[in-house]
């Protein structure tokens, strides 16, 4: 399905003046880290033998999809937002130690999402170079989104410093840990000041843990 783009009006917009600030007179952009408590969701994920990774990819982009201001984009020289955005992600090499990128269209459905998921990997998943899809760009509307499985972080910072119009929100987990019986994973959001305030991520975060608390609801 298509993705539709919605274009902005900075006069009407109530952040206009907040994206010009932080665009033109002071360009800033942050980084959060949390740890999420993942013992349930990864636990009904075992039960059914499904793979963890799909399954934060469906979940991260679901909770994101629901806030226009992670959505924002340029699109042809044109500010506005995305009705929807899908997860733009690292495959890992293990016979080289090296990994490409990959995208697999959002879904409402969790299954759907994940079959497509496997599809991807069936298909792609051995090619190397930066785009394991070598048929075709990535989507205007994909949003990076990884995991580095080997580091438990306390904190972790993506920044791009050429792509100084890039407002969609970058996210990476880290290693599974354990604390007083749970199962913790580190989550970092990098995001640009002009689009998202604490408030939006505080949200994307509540929003979260509370569907990783309660995998029966959307497995």
């Amino acid at each position: 399905m298509e993705a539709k783009f919605t274009p902005i009006d900075l006069q009407t917009w109530p952040r206009g003046q907040m994206f010009y600030y932080f665009t033109k007179m002071s360009p800033a952009g942050y980084s959060m880290t949390v740890d999420l408590d993942v013992t349930r969701m990864r636990l009904a994920l075992k039960e059914r033998k499904l793979k963890f990774f799909p399954a934060y990819l469906w979940l991260t982009t679901k909770i994101v999809n629901k806030q226009v201001e992670f959505k924002v984009a340029l699109n042809n020289e044109v500010l506005g937002y995305w009705d929807v955005l899908t997860p733009l992600y690292a495959t890992f090499h293990e016979d080289d130690k090296t990994f490409s990128f990959m995208w697999t269209e959002y879904h409402d459905c969790f299954s759907a999402f994940y079959e497509s998921y496997v599809k991807n990997q069936e298909q792609y998943g051995k090619n190397h170079g930066v785009l394991a899809q070598p048929d075709r760009l990535p989507p205007a509307n994909s949003y990076v989104v990884s995991c580095l499985p080997w580091v438990e972080f306390k904190h972790f910072s993506f920044h791009s410093y050429e792509n100084k119009d890039y407002f969609f929100p970058t996210i990476e987990a880290g290693k599974f840990h354990e604390s007083n019986g749970r199962v913790l994973l580190p989550l970092s959001i990098t995001v640009h000041h002009a689009t998202t305030d604490g408030w939006h991520i505080k949200n994307f975060l509540d929003e979260l843990q509370y569907e990783m608390n309660h995998p029966e609801k959307w497995m």
